[in-house]
Formats: C-alpha cells, sequence, structure tokens
C-alpha cells in the first residue's frame, strides 16, 4: 500500500531548519516555494493576492499564478493609504517570507 502524503506547515518546517527556495510555480500553476532539507522538499503555496513591487509599483496575482500589474495610487487611495500587511514583491520572489504569506506545505 503506498504511503500518504502529509501536509506539513510552513512555521514547523522554518523550526526545524528547511530552507526557502525562489518564488516558483508548481505543477498545479499555483505560485509558491521550494522548501527544503536534505533530500526532503516541500512545495509552499503562496497565500498573498497582491505585493507591492518597489516604491510605486503593484501587482496583483491570479489564481492560475500570473502577474498583473495594478496602479498603486489608485489602490492606496481606494483604501485610504498605505498598506503595510502587503509584502514586497522582492522579498516574496527571493523566497524572504512569513509564515501568514504562506500556504500549506506538500511533498515533491
Amino acid at each position: 500500500m503506498p504511503d500518504v502524503a502529509n501536509a506539513e506547515s510552513f512555521t514547523a518546517l522554518s523550526k526545524q531548519g528547511y530552507s526557502v527556495g525562489k518564488l516558483g510555480q508548481g505543477k498545479s500553476g499555483a505560485l509558491g516555494w521550494v522548501v527544503s532539507s536534505n533530500s526532503k522538499r516541500f512545495f509552499c503555496k503562496m497565500k498573498v493576492s497582491m505585493a507591492y513591487s518597489g516604491k510605486s509599483g503593484m501587482v496583483s496575482f491570479t489564481a492560475s499564478g500570473r502577474m498583473v500589474e495594478i496602479d498603486r495610487a489608485v489602490f492606496e487611495s481606494t483604501i485610504g493609504g498605505h498598506d503595510p500587511t502587503i509584502p514586497q514583491l522582492a522579498d516574496l520572489k527571493s523566497g524572504r517570507v512569513q509564515p501568514k504569506h504562506v500556504g500549506s506545505c506538500n511533498p515533491v
């Protein structure tokens, strides 16, 4: 009988010393990060719907993994200013993520 794959939490994997790779697409097309330690690897889905890009840009992510540019000035005027909970795109791309930005992690 085959083994059953178990999902892990990003927080638990981080505490165990797993390293986070760069932002990429999984087999399903979803964006996320490969988290690895020695021979074990997990794909952790991204839970972010938008990110700041530099000082004046902003992007939104579609369910299929596409990145769409949006007008940051219009967005911020609508919500009343800068939102500190929205991450920087550069941090997401390089794997400098916070647990709140990461969804479930499944074995690769």
